[in-house]
């Protein structure tokens, strides 16, 4: 969905129209200090330029300071903590969404202010990949406010390399932050959902309760290589996809 709230020649059409409503403000810098020139004003009763503030000591000036600047910072903190909310209520997924190469614009570079997005890049007969989308499944479940995404790799970028998979993007804003390419980075088939949960926090995707970091299982290289004769089995990977 479009956010109504990006500087876009679109929106402004939008707006003029009365379709969607005019963009919410923010504070800015200038804005806050207008507001403690206003507060110092109201306080003192005359301009922040007046010579009543010359009068002042250094310590009145000092306590006067301390209480506006508190004071504006506990309105821009809540106003902060509004907009993130705002954000989080909109931008409630829940799922993991199937995009092709026509959707990746608009579901990633166009994702919305503070969204951050999870792509998967899967093929259909990989175990691993099949148990990366089995975790992913739980993830967005948690995690609402995530936008979690996947494609098939050939679908989403031509002759892209099966050693290459699984491979996970992690954006905010529509640009790439981290990414995880091929089995070595999840560590094969024993990959647990707190150890993926854990990994994509760390890259910033959402924000995990857990304390510490989950102990890794004990791997072997035929396992992180191969996953073929794992526990996942092919017959639900048509589900799955």
């Amino acid at each position: 969905m479009q956010n109504p709230n990006e500087d876009t020649q679109w929106n402004d059409i939008l707006r003029a129209k009365g379709i969607i409503p005019e963009k919410e403000a923010t504070v800015t810098e200038d804005q806050i200090e207008g507001m403690l020139d206003q507060a110092i004003q109201k306080k003192t009763g005359v301009g922040a330029q007046d010579k009543a503030l010359e009068d002042m000591t250094l310590d009145e000036l000092d306590e006067l300071e301390d209480e506006e600047e508190e004071r504006i910072l506990q309105q821009y903190r809540q106003q902060r903590v509004a907009e993130i909310k705002r954000i989080q209520d909109k931008a409630i997924y829940g799922s993991v969404k199937d995009i092709s190469a026509q959707d990746y614009v608009q579901e990633v570079n166009n994702a919305g202010e503070g969204v951050w997005v999870v792509l998967h890049l899967y093929k259909a007969g990989i175990p691993l990949c099949a148990l990366i989308n089995q975790h992913l499944t739980q993830l967005a479940g948690k995690f609402r406010a995530t936008k979690f995404l996947r494609s098939i790799a050939t679908t989403c970028i031509p002759n892209y390399p099966d050693k290459n998979l699984p491979t996970i993007f992690v954006y905010n804003e529509g640009e790439m932050k981290t990414q995880f390419v091929g089995p070595l980075e999840f560590g094969g088939m024993n990959l647990t959902l707190e150890e993926l949960e854990w990994k994509l926090a760390e890259a910033g995707a959402m924000k995990t309760d857990m304390k510490d970091p989950p102990k890794p299982q004990v791997r072997s290289t035929l396992n992180i290589f191969s996953g073929r004769n794992q526990n996942v089995d092919d017959s639900d990977d048509e589900d799955d996809y």
